[in-house]
C-alpha cells in the first residue's frame, strides 16, 4: 500500500508537472515556436550588391535594413531613416536624417558613412555589381562612374555628419524613394567589409548585419539555415517570432509532403499538385510581379548567335502556346502575359488604368506567322534551326523547359531545341556573361515603375539586344518627359511594343501567381510586389 501510494503521488506530481509545462509552452508559443519556411534555390550571397536572385534578395531584406522599408500595402515607410526625405524644389537633392539607435551586430553604430561606402562600392565598375545600372542616369555622376569617366568617390552621395545623408540626382526621379527600399541601396560596414575582403557575404560568419534577424548556420553550399530575432534591433518589439528555419526544397512533391506532416508552414507547389489542391482551404494563389520569359541571346562570346536572326526570334515568339503552358504545366494560378510589364503593378498617373491593360497584348500567339518566320529563317540559315536551351535544375523550371521544347518542336518542324540543365547559380553566371543562346529568364521589379522592367533591355544588356529607337524612347521618358507623367507613360508603352513585338528581343511567358499551401495558424504574412517579395518580422503562429 505504501509503495502504491508513493507511486500514485509520484504519478500525480508528474501529471501536474506535465500540465504546467504544457501550459507554459502554450502561453509562450507565439514567441518560441519555430516557423518553418522554404526556398526553392540556394542563397547566392549575402553581399547586397552581388546578388540578383529572389531568394538572396529576400534573405538580405530580413537580415539587413536600409533607409526605408515597405509596409503591408507597399507604402514606403522610414527604417534607418527617421522620416521621409526632404526633397529640394528642383527634385534633385534629397536630405535624409538617420536614427541614432541602429547598430551593426558587432556593436558599431549604423551611420551615414555606411551608405556612402556601399553606394560607391556598387558604382565602381571594377566590382561589376549586379545592380550598378540603378545608378545610371539617377544619382549624380552615376553614369560617368559606370563608364569609367569619373571616380566612385564622385558619386552624388555625401555624409554631412554621422546621421545626415545628402543624395544628389542627375534629374528628378519620381520613383527614387521606392528604390531606396531595395537591398543594393542598403548600408555596409566599411571596416568589416574591407577586413573580410573576398570572404565577405559568403557565410553567416562573414557578415555583420543590422536587420530584424541574425542569420545562423549558412554558407553558399547550405541547403538550410536559421534566422533568429536580433536582440539589438532598434524595433525588436515589432518582431513577432524568435526563430525561422529555412530548407531549400526544389521538388514540389517534397514540399507538399512536408507541409502535410506539419514540418513546413508555407509550401510552394505547382503543376498537378497545385491543380489538385485548388479546393484545399490552405491553398493560396499569391500574386507577384515576377515575369517568366525567354532570353534570346543575340551575341554569344562576342560573336552573333543564331538569335541575331530576327526570323528565328519571331518564329519562337509567335509559336509559343502560353495558355497551355500556364494552365496545364505551371498550374499554380499564374497567368499568361503578352508584354514585359506585369498586371496590377503600376497604373496610369492620370487615369489609374493598369499599364498591362492600357498597353494591351503584344506578340500574341499565331502559329501561321510562326511557321512563316521559321521558313524564312531556314532559308537564310541553310536548313534546320538548332538552339541550345539553358534551363535551371529546379522542378518547375525543368517541367517548363521540357514543355517548351516539345511544343515548339511539334508546332515548328525544322526547329530543334537541346536542353542544357544547370543549377541556378551557374545559370545566373552563364547568362550574366552572355554565354548562352536561349535561357529561362525571370524578373521581379526593384522599384515601382515600368522602367524597372524595360530598363533591362537598354543597349549593353546580357542578351546582346540593341535598338537606338528603343533606347531613345527610354531616354525621352527619363529626361524629356520627366515632368510630364502622361507623355512619359505613353512613351514607355511605345517602348515596350518596339522591344517585345517589333524586335522580339524577349518572349514573355507568364506572370507568376505563386501556388502555396499556408498553415491557417500563420498570421502576419507581408508580401510585396517589388523589391523583396516577403518580409518576416510580423510572422507568428496563432496556436
Amino acid at each position: 500500500i505504501v509503495v502504491m501510494g508513493t507511486m500514485l503521488l509520484a504519478s500525480c506530481g508528474n501529471q501536474e508537472t506535465t500540465k504546467e509545462k504544457a501550459t507554459k509552452n502554450k502561453d509562450t508559443s507565439t514567441e518560441s515556436r519555430t516557423i518553418n519556411l522554404m526556398e526553392q534555390t540556394e542563397i547566392g550571397s549575402l553581399d547586397t550588391i552581388f546578388t540578383q536572385d529572389e531568394a538572396s534578395v529576400n534573405l538580405q531584406a530580413n537580415v539587413f535594413e536600409g533607409l526605408y522599408q515597405l509596409d503591408e500595402k507597399d507604402n514606403v515607410q522610414p527604417a534607418i531613416a527617421k522620416e521621409l526625405p526632404k526633397i529640394s524644389e528642383d527634385g534633385k537633392t534629397y536630405t535624409i536624417k538617420l536614427r541614432e539607435d541602429s547598430k551593426w551586430s558587432n556593436g558599431d553604430p549604423v551611420t551615414a558613412n555606411d551608405f556612402v561606402f556601399a553606394w560607391q562600392k556598387m558604382a565602381d565598375p571594377a566590382n561589376q555589381a549586379n545592380y550598378f545600372f540603378l545608378l545610371d542616369g539617377t544619382v549624380e555622376n552615376g553614369t560617368a562612374i559606370i563608364n569609367g569617366d569619373k571616380k566612385p568617390d564622385e558619386l552624388g552621395i555625401e555624409a554631412k555628419d554621422d546621421y545626415t545623408l545628402e543624395i544628389r540626382l542627375e534629374k528628378p526621379v519620381t520613383y527614387f524613394t521606392s528604390m531606396l527600399t531595395f537591398t543594393p541601396f542598403f548600408p555596409q560596414n566599411q571596416k568589416y567589409v574591407e577586413e573580410k575582403g573576398k570572404e565577405y557575404g559568403t557565410s553567416s560568419d562573414a557578415i555583420v548585419s543590422n536587420g530584424a534577424y541574425l542569420i545562423k548556420d549558412w554558407n553558399q553550399a547550405s541547403m538550410s539555415w536559421d534566422l533568429e530575432k536580433n536582440p539589438d534591433y532598434y524595433a525588436v518589439d515589432e518582431v513577432k517570432n524568435d526563430k525561422l528555419h529555412f530548407e531549400v526544397i526544389k521538388e514540389a512533391n517534397t514540399a507538399y509532403n512536408l507541409f502535410e506532416s506539419g514540418e513546413l508552414d508555407i509550401a510552394t507547389i505547382s503543376g498537378d499538385l497545385a491543380v489538385n489542391n485548388k479546393e484545399n482551404p490552405n491553398f493560396k494563389a499569391v500574386q507577384t510581379s515576377k515575369i517568366y520569359y525567354l532570353k534570346l541571346n543575340q551575341v554569344r562570346n562576342g560573336k552573333p548567335s543564331i538569335f541575331a536572326n530576327e526570323n528565328v526570334r519571331k518564329a519562337i515568339a509567335y509559336g509559343l502556346d502560353k495558355e497551355t503552358l500556364t494552365e496545364s504545366i505551371v498550374s499554380d494560378g499564374s497567368r499568361p502575359v503578352y508584354g514585359y510589364v506585369p498586371y496590377g503593378f503600376v497604373s496610369n498617373p492620370e487615369t489609374g488604368v493598369d499599364f498591362r491593360e492600357e498597353a494591351g497584348d503584344v506578340a500574341k500567339t499565331d502559329n501561321e506567322k510562326a511557321k512563316e518566320y521559321l521558313e524564312k529563317a531556314k532559308a537564310e540559315l541553310n536548313g534546320e534551326v538548332t538552339v541550345e536551351f539553358l534551363s535551371k535544375d529546379g522542378d518547375s523550371d525543368k517541367r517548363i523547359s521540357e514543355y517548351i521544347q516539345g511544343q515548339l518542336q511539334e508546332t515548328l518542324p525544322g526547329l530543334k531545341l537541346d536542353i542544357k540543365t544547370v543549377p541556378q547559380q551557374n545559370s545566373i553566371e552563364l547568362t550574366k556573361k552572355g554565354d548562352y543562346e536561349i535561357a529561362m529568364g525571370t524578373w521581379a521589379p526593384d522599384y515601382q515603375d515600368p522602367t524597372s522592367f524595360l530598363g533591362n533591355l537598354k543597349s549593353g544588356n546580357n542578351s546582346g539586344y540593341s535598338n537606338p529607337k528603343f533606347d531613345d524612347l527610354l531616354d525621352d521618358a527619363a529626361n524629356k518627359y520627366g515632368n510630364d507623367p502622361v507623355k512619359r507613360w505613353e512613351t514607355l508603352i511605345a517602348a515596350e511594343k518596339i522591344m517585345v513585338e517589333d524586335d522580339a528581343a524577349i518572349v514573355p511567358l507568364f506572370q507568376q501567381y505563386r501556388g502555396q499551401l499556408v498553415n491557417d495558424k500563420l498570421t502576419g504574412i507581408t508580401r510585396h510586389l517589388f523589391g523583396s517579395t516577403m518580409t518576416y518580422k510580423t510572422l507568428k503562429i496563432e496556436d
